[in-house]
């Protein structure tokens, strides 16, 4: 399960920079790839919680990894709620 979820984590990441490479049309988007993200760092805090352990830090470093494309997918929308 935690693996999956690992797993589910990095498909987001990887999604979110898909979502980059193309040109932003619709600021929308960019905010329902931030509500999936949002939610893959709910899941992964509670596969952590739920195994007790972090897969030799790996777990940690995938939540960071959710955490960084969540805070850049925010300033994108806010860059785009401007321009």
């Amino acid at each position: 399960m935690k693996r999956t979820l690992i797993a589910g984590a990095i498909c987001v990441s990887f999604l979110a920079g898909a979502a980059f490479a193309d040109r932003v049309r619709d600021w929308h988007d960019l905010d329902d790839v931030h509500d999936h993200i949002v939610a893959a760092i709910h899941d992964m805090e509670h596969a952590q919680k739920a195994n007790h352990y972090d897969m030799g830090g790996h777990a940690a470093k995938a939540e960071e990894h959710l955490r960084a494309a969540e805070r850049e997918l925010h300033d994108a929308i806010e860059w785009a709620h401007r321009h």
